[in-house]
């Protein structure tokens, strides 16, 4: 599906004429390269096409005990996003923490209502990161 997207999106933009259409319709001179973001307009001729961002992936603890788990929800493009915002949140010792999480996660509800100071730290950091890969992984 993915191959016939791109495909698709190639084989348009081949047919929009491309930079000799713009040099031709606007008098001789091609359009200069803009290093902002370009606003588009469309009108009656113009069709605007959005490419679906693509989620980041990384290997690591998290994205291994995922992977493992039993739960049904898992895949490897799932898994490989958890840990790649894992690894833009979470340390290397928290990695190792979360991990347990998947093996127990009975461990997680003792973390969360625990009154210690480093695990009231831990969770705020943890429940963070796990807002944050549920709206980058969804």
């Amino acid at each position: 599906m993915k191959n016939l997207l791109i495909l698709g999106l190639a084989l348009t933009l081949a047919g929009c004429g491309g930079y000799h259409k713009a040099k031709r319709d606007s008098g001789g001179s091609a359009p200069r390269s803009l290093s902002g973001p370009i606003a588009i307009t469309p009108n009656a001729s113009t069709t605007v096409y959005s490419a679906p961002a693509s989620k980041p992936f990384a290997t690591g603890p998290l994205q291994q005990a995922c992977i493992a788990s039993d739960r049904k929800a898992r895949s490897s493009e799932l898994c490989g996003c958890i840990q790649a915002v894992a690894n833009r949140t979470l340390s290397s010792s928290q990695q190792a923490r979360a991990v347990g999480f998947y093996r127990d996660p009975h461990s997680a509800q003792e973390v969360r209502t625990s009154k210690r100071s480093t695990d009231e730290q831990f969770w705020n950091t943890y429940a963070s990161y796990a807002e944050t890969a549920k709206r980058t992984c969804s």
